[in-house]
């Protein structure tokens, strides 16, 4: 096993490999799920963040539903997780919005617009599906605009002064009525974001929300992080459910998943150019695109700071792309060819993101549990996956 590994199952998986840990998941998940027992708060699961189906079995028996954004996500929500299926888009397509009908139980619209062209549709289909709106509250402390939701000229959301309260009944032949209220303005956010977030809410939409049934918190929210404060969340949620009489939905899905993979890779070469170069059979632009688009430096077991430890290099990724670059790490050994790294935090937001740009194969996907030691490779991938997506 590799000295920059503590990991077990390092030198058992293939390379590359995204390996989650079911310990780690279950940990999440308990923590989770004290926030739904002791408000009463429903937790659903963004597939945006995670989509991992294998491990639905284990996530089901704790979170009611799953968060969609296409027609997809939807349909993998209802086919594969089951329980409460919530669906918002930017947009619908109209050829794609029968199927959708099909897999929503609640479904949000972007603007009134669109819930105007749709919401007969909506009462004519056999399944009664509860509707909502997705507000912006123009307010967000998300510092990186590329996530920011909430940031100057989104298209995220129905502003106040664009809101329109006439419009939340529809015709009286034209029923269900807007039934709840939906905002997301949160990255990776403690709870502390959250009680801004909703005061500004608050303030602009509170008054329209009396009557509704449910208000979803949208995601972002890191509830699993060491540092998160669960109790100041818990009080929010009370709060608003006694305020307003309604059921508090949060969709996370960076933190069901927080920590509980890494990506295995190994050193295929070292080059020179005035400093020291790892090419590596993994690529931050195909198998951690974030890497990139955030942009944030990932941390790797046993490897530390430029300059930290006697031997600083550079770790390169597999495609032709040449920004495609993981970032300057240390160690205290040389790296040596075959070496295996270990990548943390690597299953949120990469398996949903990641792509063959170059024709790079996307890392096999496995399980680990820890009180077992069972490691579980789930699925390889090859040529096939490449040429099915084109033409």
């Amino acid at each position: 096993m590799a000295a920059t590994s503590p990991f077990p199952f390092v030198e058992r998986v293939p390379s590359p490999c995204y390996v989650c840990d079911t310990g780690k998941l279950a940990a999440n998940l308990a923590a989770l799920d004290e926030v739904q027992r002791r408000t009463g708060a429903k937790i659903i699961l963004a597939f945006k963040g995670f989509a991992m189906w294998s491990l639905f079995p284990q996530i089901r028996a704790v979170l009611p539903g799953a968060s969609a954004s296409s027609l997809d996500e939807a349909r993998l929500a209802a086919e594969e997780f089951g329980g409460e299926v919530h669906v918002y888009c930017p947009a619908y397509r109209e050829e794609d919005f029968a199927e959708m009908l099909g897999y929503a139980d609640h479904l949000v619209f972007n603007s009134f617009s669109q819930w105007q062209q749709y919401q007969g549709q909506v009462a004519a289909h056999q399944r009664q599906i509860s509707c909502g709106i997705r507000v912006n509250p123009e307010y967000s402390e998300v510092e990186v605009d590329l996530y920011n939701p909430c940031g100057r000229y989104s298209r995220l959301g129905v502003t106040r002064e664009h809101f329109r309260p006439e419009l939340l009944a529809g015709p009286e032949q034209l029923a269900p009525a807007i039934e709840g209220l939906h905002f997301h303005a949160l990255c990776e956010q403690n709870a502390d974001a959250l009680a801004g977030t909703l005061a500004a809410f608050n303030e602009k939409f509170g008054r329209f929300v009396q009557g509704m049934k449910w208000l979803n918190f949208g995601g972002g929210h890191h509830i699993t992080r060491a540092d998160y404060d669960r109790e100041l969340l818990c009080r929010l949620i009370d709060e608003t459910q006694q305020r307003y009489g309604v059921q508090v939905y949060l969709e996370p899905g960076e933190a069901i998943a927080l920590n509980i993979g890494v990506l295995v890779a190994r050193v295929l070469d070292i080059v020179e150019n005035e400093i020291s170069i790892a090419i590596l059979d993994t690529s931050a632009a195909t198998h951690m695109p974030d890497v990139l688009e955030m942009p944030y430096r990932p941390h790797i077991f046993g490897a530390g700071e430029p300059g930290q430890y006697p031997h600083t290099y550079r770790l390169g990724g597999l495609s032709c792309l040449a920004g495609d670059i993981i970032g300057d790490y240390s160690f205290p050994e040389p790296l040596t060819p075959g070496q295996r790294l270990v990548f943390g935090d690597m299953a949120h937001y990469t398996m949903v993101k990641n792509t063959t740009f170059n024709g790079v194969r996307l890392p096999s996907i496995a399980t680990y549990d820890p009180a077992t030691d069972n490691l579980k490779v789930i699925r390889r991938f090859g040529y096939e996956d490449y040429r099915n997506r084109l033409s």
